[in-house]
């Protein structure tokens, strides 16, 4: 079975330290101020799987947020 997973960044709490962005992306874009927004709403890889987790770890404010499916 392949696990598959959401990605949703908190507009509220991101800083645009783009953090997310250096470390994934393919998964993470930054809008006209800096701040991420996802590029990929779900997501089965598992490389970039592990990337989402990495990025979610090094988020200062605690913004990106992982959900299996």
């Amino acid at each position: 079975m392949t696990t598959q997973i959401t990605i949703r960044v908190d507009q509220d709490k991101c800083q645009g330290h783009a953090r997310c962005h250096a470390l994934a992306p393919e998964l993470f874009q930054l809008d006209e101020f800096g701040n991420a927004r996802e590029k990929l709403s779900t997501c089965s890889d598992p490389d970039l799987i592990e990337k989402a987790h990495i990025a979610r770890a090094n988020c200062p404010e605690e913004a990106i947020t992982i959900s299996e499916l």
